[in-house]
C-alpha cells in the first residue's frame, strides 16, 4: 500500500500519523525541524507544547474535559502520553512539557509503521493521499503552494500570544502563596494579591508599554481566545479584574480577605522549578515584559526564563472548503488537520488530525466511512468546520454550544453538561462497537 503522507508533526500530524499507523497503513511524516524553526519552536522534539497547562480541563463537565475522554476512548497518543506527564493542576491536565513531547516523538519514530523524513515541505505532494497538519506558523512557501488548491479563496489570519515565563526560586513567596481558587483541588497555583494602589499603578503602565512590531496587527482583530493581556487592560481600568486577575475565591492567608487583584502563576513543569503567568499572553517587548511585569507583589526579582511572544496564525475559511472528514471536498485525496482548519487549541488540534486519519484508513482500508455523531465533541468540532451556515467563521474552541441540546431539561448548568457528556460517550461507544476498532490496531513491535 502506498503510504500516506503527513506533513507536520505537532499534535495533529503526529496524532494523524499514529491513527493510520495503528490501523496498518505506511505513512511517511515530514517535519522540517531541526533544519528549519519558527518562533514558537524550542526543541527538536515533535508535539512541543506553549505552556504546561495548554490542555486545558480534564472534568466531564467541560467540554475540552469530554474531548480529552473521547480521545482517550480512541487511543489517542497525545493523550495518552499527556496522562502519562501529567503534573498537579487541579482539574486540568496539565504536563511536563519536556517529558510530554519527548515521549511521543519517541513512540512516533519507533513505530513500525511510520517513516520520519526531516526538511522543509514546500508544495503538497502533486498525487497520493496526503494530510497537512503543518500548523499555524505554516511556512511562506507551502502557504502560497496551499493557496493555489483553492483558487478564490482567501486566508485568514490571527495572532497566538504566549505567556512568559519565570523560575520559581526567584518567586517572593513572603509575599505569594499556593492555592487554587475556592480550594479546589491542590493548591498548585502561585498567587500574587495587589491592592488597589498597586494595581492602579501596574495598570497604567501596563496600558502605556511599548509593544513589540507586529505587522498588520489590529486591537480590533485579535482573537478573543488569546487575547494580549496589555489588549485587554486597554478595554478597560476593571477588565483584568473580571479576567486573568479576577482574585473571587482567593483569600489572602494573611489577612482572611480576597485582594483587589490576584495574578496567578502555573507549573511549567514537573519539578517545579519553572512557572508561567497565568492570561499574560503579550507582544510587549522584552524589556517592558521585565519592567511592567517585575511590578506585581512577588515577581520584584522574577527570572524570566522566557518572554511572551506573538506568533502569526494561519487557517482556512474551512466552510465550502472542507467536509466533516476534514476533506478537502474538491480534492478528496487531500486532507488538513489542526489549527488550520478553524479548530482552536492543542487538543482541537489533536482531535482534527484523529478524525481525518481514522476516516482516510477506513476509506483506504475499503470501510465504510466513519461518522462521529455530532453530539459527540469530535463530531461537533467537525461539523463545525465544514458548516456552511456558520457566519463569520472563526477559530473555534470545543463547547457545549455547539453539540446539539439534550431535548429535555438538566437542573443546573453542571447537571446539564454532565449528562451532556454521558450522551457523548455512549454515542461515541456505539460508533467505537460498530467499527470494532480495536481488533485493527497493532503494537509500536508490529504484533
Amino acid at each position: 500500500m502506498e503510504a500516506v503522507k503527513v506533513i507536520g508533526a505537532g499534535l495533529a500530524g503526529c496524532e494523524a500519523a499514529w491513527q493510520l499507523a495503528q490501523r496498518g497503513i505506511p505513512v511517511e511524516l515530514y517535519e522540517m525541524k531541526p533544519e528549519k524553526t519558527t518562533p514558537a519552536h524550542h526543541s527538536a522534539d515533535f508535539a512541543e507544547l506553549v505552556c504546561s497547562n495548554s490542555l486545558r480541563s480534564d472534568q466531564l463537565e467541560n467540554a475540552v474535559g469530554l474531548l480529552k475522554e473521547e480521545l482517550r476512548k480512541m487511543d489517542s497518543i497525545i493523550i495518552s502520553c499527556a496522562d502519562a506527564h501529567r503534573v498537579p493542576a487541579g482539574g486540568a491536565l496539565a504536563v511536563d512539557r519536556y517529558g510530554f513531547s519527548s515521549a511521543v516523538t519517541e513512540k512516533i519514530r519507533n513505530h513500525p509503521n511510520i517513516t520520519v523524513i526531516e526538511g522543509e515541505v514546500t508544495e503538497i505532494p502533486a498525487e497520493g493521499n496526503v494530510i497537512v497538519a503543518s500548523g499555524p506558523l505554516t511556512s511562506d512557501a507551502l502557504s502560497k503552494d496551499i493557496a493555489k488548491h483553492f483558487p478564490g479563496s482567501d486566508y485568514l489570519h490571527f495572532f497566538d500570544a504566549a505567556a512568559p515565563i519565570v523560575t520559581f526560586e526567584s518567586i517572593d513567596m513572603e509575599k505569594a502563596w499556593f492555592a487554587s481558587r475556592y480550594d479546589r483541588g491542590t493548591p498548585d497555583y502561585i498567587n500574587c494579591p495587589m491592592s488597589q494602589e498597586e494595581y492602579d499603578a501596574f495598570w497604567t503602565e501596563l496600558t502605556q508599554a511599548k509593544e513589540a512590531p507586529l505587522h498588520a496587527f489590529d486591537d480590533g482583530s485579535v482573537f478573543e481566545g488569546c487575547m494580549p493581556v496589555e489588549v485587554m487592560a486597554r478595554r478597560g481600568r476593571d477588565t483584568l479584574c473580571y479576567g486573568p486577575l479576577k482574585p473571587v475565591g482567593l483569600p489572602d492567608p494573611r489577612t482572611g480577605k480576597e485582594p483587589f487583584a490576584v495574578v496567578q502563576l502555573r507549573k511549567d513543569n514537573a519539578d517545579g522549578t519553572i512557572y508561567n503567568i497565568v492570561g499574560f499572553q503579550t507582544h510587549l517587548t522584552f524589556p517592558e515584559q521585565k519592567r511592567v511585569f517585575s511590578m506585581i507583589p512577588g515577581l520584584t526579582q522574577a527570572e524570566f526564563v522566557r518572554y511572551g511572544v506573538m506568533h502569526r496564525n494561519t487557517y482556512l475559511h474551512s466552510p465550502g472548503i472542507l467536509n466533516h472528514y476534514y476533506q478537502v471536498i474538491e480534492e478528496p485525496r487531500l486532507c488538513f488537520a489542526g489549527q488550520m482548519t478553524g479548530v482552536e487549541g492543542y487538543v482541537e488540534s489533536t482531535a482534527s488530525g484523529l478524525v481525518a486519519a481514522v476516516e482516510l484508513a477506513h476509506r483506504l482500508l475499503g470501510k465504510e466511512p466513519v461518522n462521529f455523531p455530532q453530539e459527540t465533541a469530535l463530531g461537533a468540532l467537525a461539523h463545525y468546520v465544514s458548516n456552511t451556515s456558520v457566519v463569520n467563521f472563526q477559530p473555534m474552541n470545543v463547547n457545549f454550544g455547539i453539540i446539539p441540546p439534550l431535548g429535555y431539561k438538566v437542573k443546573g448548568k453542571r447537571n446539564k453538561n454532565a449528562e451532556l457528556s454521558r450522551r457523548a460517550l455512549e454515542k461515541l461507544d456505539e460508533v467505537i462497537s460498530h467499527f470494532h476498532s480495536a481488533p485493527e490496531v497493532v503494537s509500536a513491535d508490529g504484533e
